[in-house]
């Protein structure tokens, strides 16, 4: 989904606000939060900012005139997120935008009232942050970055490129539905291709670089990026250590390979 549809659906819910609101600068300044799982240096995170602001402009909405933006930064940990996604929702927001299911899920433990817009949700039908994809019901509606199945393009991918590969690292967020739905994608194909898979979790740098530096000990091994709020936040060290150890790598956004890493194959979130 490209960044025009998404803004025209942040817009489309915007519009059910008062029209006067766009037309009288007296009228009450109408506020957005936005939940970040991101971190605000990120170099990433600055066009993003710019594009939505643009966006939201020309559908009538200007930042410090009738719509104010709060912003929060979970920066890919998820206790910062929870606290985040609480203070967001203390401010009485007319709407969130979430970014990232890990952005979301915080979200839906603290407000099922609020209207959220989210975007690089992964499967948020088998998630269960909404029920299904015509008629998503409740608070949340947006857009999904990709679907489970997705994630067993990677293991074949990686195949292609390095088919002496055996041996697969995948990281993965195991406290999101999606890092339980993509490892699970992966692992029913890799019977097939004769690899091995080893699931590496991703709550903190040490462990990343532990797991992967005690996993290249043996040859014929390859690595595999799910997407994740944390190995976004994190993917220098994982492409450091991917580098340094000589691992052919898959990646699941073009983000991944803009900071040096081998390939990637799923969609360019800046432009959504």
């Amino acid at each position: 989904m490209k960044r025009r549809e998404f803004i025209t659906l942040l817009g489309g819910a915007a519009a059910a606000w008062p029209l006067a609101a766009r037309a009288q600068q007296a009228e009450r300044v109408r506020r957005i939060g936005v939940l970040m799982t991101m971190k605000a240096d990120d170099p990433q995170s600055q066009p993003r900012l710019t594009a939505f602001a643009q966006g939201l402009q020309q559908l009538g909405w200007t930042v410090g005139q009738n719509v104010r933006v709060d912003y929060r930064w979970g920066g890919g940990n998820a206790d910062a997120s929870r606290k985040y996604a609480a203070e967001l929702v203390a401010l009485a927001p007319d709407i969130i935008l979430a970014h990232s299911s890990g952005a979301l899920a915080q979200l839906l433990q603290v407000t099922r009232t609020v209207p959220i817009v989210f975007t690089t949700v992964a499967d948020p039908v088998g998630a269960g942050y909404i029920e299904s994809l015509a008629r998503p019901g409740g608070s949340a509606t947006g857009f999904s970055s990709f679907e489970y199945g997705t994630s067993a393009k990677w293991l074949e991918l990686l195949k292609q490129i390095a088919p002496g590969v055996t041996r697969v690292a995948v990281l993965r967020e195991p406290a999101l539905a999606s890092g339980i739905g993509q490892l699970a994608s992966i692992q029913a194909v890799a019977p097939s291709l004769g690899v091995e898979l080893r699931p590496v979790d991703t709550r903190d740098a040490g462990e990343i670089e532990r797991a992967i530096t005690a996993f290249a000990q043996d040859s014929n091994g390859g690595l595999i990026v799910t997407g994740s709020p944390e190995t976004v936040a994190r993917r220098k060290l994982v492409i450091t250590m991917a580098a340094r150890h000589r691992l052919p790598a898959v990646y699941p956004y073009p983000l991944f390979v803009a900071d040096g890493g081998l390939i990637a194959y799923g969609p360019d979130a800046a432009q959504w």
